[in-house]
C-alpha cells in the first residue's frame, strides 16, 4: 500500500486557511512502514501533525530550495532541538547545498547557534544530497529522484511501494523528465502554476492544459493538479486539463488522501 496525503497545495504563497507545497507519503508492506514528508512549505508542519508526530517521520524530501517549498524546515529544526522528543537525526534529502542554505538562515535568526557550533544542523538532520536518477530505499518505499526543468536545481520524486506508484512533478516546465517521472503512475501530482502561458516566459512552470497533456502522454491513471496560484480559478483549471486528458482529474486540497496498491 502507498498513501499520499496533501498537506499543502498553494503555489508561491498560502491562502487563508491553506498551506504551500507539502505531502505525506506513507507505505506499508510485509509489516514494514515508511513515512516521508515531501516538501516543507509554509503551513505544512501544522497539517503534518494532524496525521503523524515528528518522531514518526522517517525522512524529509526537499524538491528544491524556493521558499514556498522549504519555509517550515527551520521550524522543524527548532521543534527537533527544543521539543520533548527522543534524540535522533532526521534524514533530509535535498538539492546540493540545502544544509548550508538552512544553516545560514538559522545563524541569522538564532543567538544560540554559536553555542551549538557549526554542526548545529547536523545535530538535528542527517544530510543527504540528491542527484538525477538517485534511488533511495526507506523500508517498503522506493524513491527515485528525477531532475525537472525549473529556475533552480529541482527534483521530482517517483515513489513506488507494493504495486502502487505516485509521481510528484515538483516545480517544472515542459520536459521529457515528466514522462519518465509519471510513466504508468497511479497518481501524478502535477504543478499547474500558470493559468496561461506567459508571453516570452522561461519554461519553468506548467499550465493546467500542459499538466493534462503530460499525464496523457505518460499514461498516468489519475491527475492531481497542484501549485495553482491566482488568478487561476481551480475549476477552470480542472476543465482545461480534462479537455486533453481522459483520466480522472482532481484538485489538490489540504487533507485529501489517496491510496494505491496493496491487496485488493
Amino acid at each position: 500500500m502507498i498513501r499520499v496525503t496533501v498537506l499543502g497545495s498553494c503555489g508561491t504563497y498560502p491562502l487563508a486557511g491553506r498551506a504551500c507545497s507539502g505531502y505525506l507519503l506513507e507505505a506499508e508492506a510485509g509489516g514494514r512502514v515508511a513515512k516521508v514528508w515531501v516538501d516543507t512549505g509554509s503551513g505544512t508542519l501544522a497539517n503534518l501533525l494532524r496525521h503523524v508526530s515528528l518522531p514518526e517521520v522517517d525522512a524529509i524530501w526537499l524538491s528544491h530550495l524556493h521558499i514556498d517549498h522549504v519555509s517550515d524546515l527551520p521550524v522543524v529544526n527548532y521543534a527537533m532541538r527544543f521539543g520533548n522528543f527522543p534524540h535522533r537525526q532526521l534524514p533530509v534529502y535535498g538539492p546540493a547545498g540545502w544544509a548550508d542554505h538552512l544553516r545560514r538562515f538559522v545563524s541569522l535568526q538564532s543567538s544560540d547557534t554559536a553555542e551549538t557550533g557549526h554542526d548545529a544542523i547536523e545535530q538535528v538532520f542527517e544530510v543527504h544530497e540528491l542527484s538525477d536518477g538517485r534511488r533511495i530505499r526507506l523500508g517498503p518505499l522506493q524513491l527515485t529522484a528525477v531532475a525537472t526543468r525549473h529556475s533552480v536545481e529541482t527534483y521530482g520524486v517517483r515513489a513506488v511501494a507494493d504495486g502502487g506508484v505516485v509521481a510528484y512533478s515538483a516545480d517544472s516546465g515542459p520536459c521529457d523528465a515528466l514522462g519518465v517521472l509519471a510513466a504508468d503512475a497511479d497518481l501524478f501530482i502535477c504543478e499547474a502554476a500558470w493559468r496561461d502561458w506567459p508571453e516570452e516566459a522561461r519554461p519553468i512552470h506548467l499550465t493546467p492544459q500542459l499538466a493534462g497533456e503530460w499525464a496523457a502522454r505518460s499514461d498516468a491513471r489519475r491527475l492531481l493538479l497542484t501549485h495553482l496560484r491566482a488568478p487561476t480559478v481551480p475549476e477552470v483549471a480542472r476543465e482545461r486539463a480534462i479537455a486533453v486528458y481522459s483520466g480522472e482529474v482532481s484538485l489538490a486540497r489540504e487533507g485529501d488522501m489517496f491510496e494505491f496498491g496493496g491487496n485488493p
